[in-house]
């Protein structure tokens, strides 16, 4: 009978996905956001309660797994709010041993509650792992209430074995149901990662071939205006010398805009050899030194790889300059960007990390996206050109960053 009834207690614990899937999957509403989580968590927790067995004095339900489950994906707010369901319907539920459900629910939310912090840290298969390993401590607790209220409030009601019998039961399904319901959820986060990817790129490329098309047709006339003008230089008075520089200075920072949309629209890999990647690396930071110096910000390396990378050396080259340059200007005066390279035979990995402002979660998710920058004057542009070019190469980059603290730049390249 208890088996039956907390395999009930899985598939309501499974209701909340799929109802996400069925009523508010295109309606782009995040199932993680904390209130409308602790709201169908605490739902699902509720339902347990009230179809719960009773036997030895006490409620035997998978209350705990929405519990664990709104901590370590909803957060703290999530979780705060499947305690109040809980609280609630036990309370309407009544029963000697009422002032032990409190306790037991207080205590089993200490864990969880820790572990929310620190959740998002870990990778897909470590927050499976973990979510089953928290929910034993609620198991723990439940065996510590049972233990309590049959010393101090209650006897034994029935069978030794079949009390062990429940304990064992009890442990397994609720172990069980966290675990594909972890698994679940992580199929949710995927499937929607996915679809943003798939939606980014569909915009990148419309906007690349719009890039593309505007800038061959711009790069045209203006070619010819430049060259009109050099003839112009060679023939003018000294007194329209200065102007003629700046018109053809102003030209040339056009072309380079234009090369740079060209360049997010399709990267170029025109000469493709191999070479050590930290030869690179040495190279913009000379190329920016002046410039960080300017600043009085200090660039220091750790360049603990001389394997080779095969690929086209300006390409990478531009994407590192984008990358570091944005590092000094968003470090302070008096900060550091530190530069580090290592390998591990298969791939080399860059970090490139600022002592600067830093950004806000909602900046961060924004990076990447073309026309945002955190900058006073730019176009996110040359963010968006390293990223285009560092994803041509198969390789992967990530930003990691806090207010005040300063943005940490991850860069993946496969070695080849």
């Amino acid at each position: 009978m208890l088996a039956e009834k907390l395999f009930l207690h899985v598939l309501i614990i499974f209701a909340p996905v799929l109802f996400y899937f069925v009523i508010f999957e295109n309606k782009k509403l995040n199932i993680f956001n904390p209130y409308i989580y602790g709201l169908m968590q605490g739902t699902a927790a509720a339902l347990c309660m009230l179809f719960s067995t009773y036997n030895f004095g006490l409620y035997w339900d998978l209350r705990y797994v929405p519990l664990v489950l709104s901590f370590l994906y909803g957060g703290p707010i999530s979780g705060g709010i499947v305690v109040f369901f809980i609280i609630i319907t036990r309370t309407y539920m009544g029963g000697e041993a009422l002032f032990y459900g409190y306790i037991s629910v207080l205590l089993a939310a200490s864990i969880p509650m820790f572990f929310s912090m620190r959740f998002w840290n870990f990778e897909k298969s470590k927050r499976i792992v973990i979510a089953v390993i928290v929910s034993f401590w609620p198991a723990f607790i439940q065996l510590g209430i049972l233990v309590s209220w049959l010393i101090f409030d209650g006897s034994i009601d029935g069978d030794v074995k079949q009390l062990l019998i429940y304990i064992i039961v009890f442990g397994i399904i609720l172990n069980i149901g966290i675990g594909f319901a972890a698994k679940l959820y992580e199929v949710v986060i995927e499937r929607e990662r996915m679809k943003q990817e798939i939606q980014n790129a569909e915009k990148l490329n419309t906007i690349g071939e719009l890039a593309a098309s505007i800038a061959h047709e711009i790069r045209n006339p203006l070619t010819v205006v430049k060259g009109f003008l050099q003839l112009m230089e060679k023939q003018q008075k000294s007194e329209n010398l200065e102007y003629l520089r700046i018109v053809l200075s102003e030209l040339g920072r056009a072309e380079s805009t234009i090369s740079d949309y060209l360049n997010f629209a399709e990267p170029q890999f025109e000469k493709i050899e191999s070479f050590p990647l930290n030869e690179v690396i040495i190279d913009v930071c000379k190329l920016l030194e002046p410039f960080a110096s300017k600043e009085n910000i200090q660039l220091k390396t750790s360049l603990n790889s001389s394997d080779h990378v095969l690929t086209d050396r300006n390409q990478i080259k531009q994407a590192f300059v984008n990358i570091i340059k944005n590092a000094i200007e968003a470090s302070e005066n008096g900060g550091s960007v530190n530069i580090t390279i290592t390998s591990d035979g298969m791939y080399f990995y860059i970090i490139v990390k600022d002592t600067g402002k830093g950004m806000t979660k909602e900046q961060l998710n924004r990076i990447g996206t073309l026309f945002y920058t955190t900058k006073d004057k730019g176009t996110g542009l040359g963010t968006m050109v390293s990223i285009r070019i560092i994803q041509s190469m198969d390789g992967r980059i990530t930003f990691e960053s806090q207010p005040d603290v300063g943005t940490e730049v991850k860069i993946i390249i496969p070695q080849r």
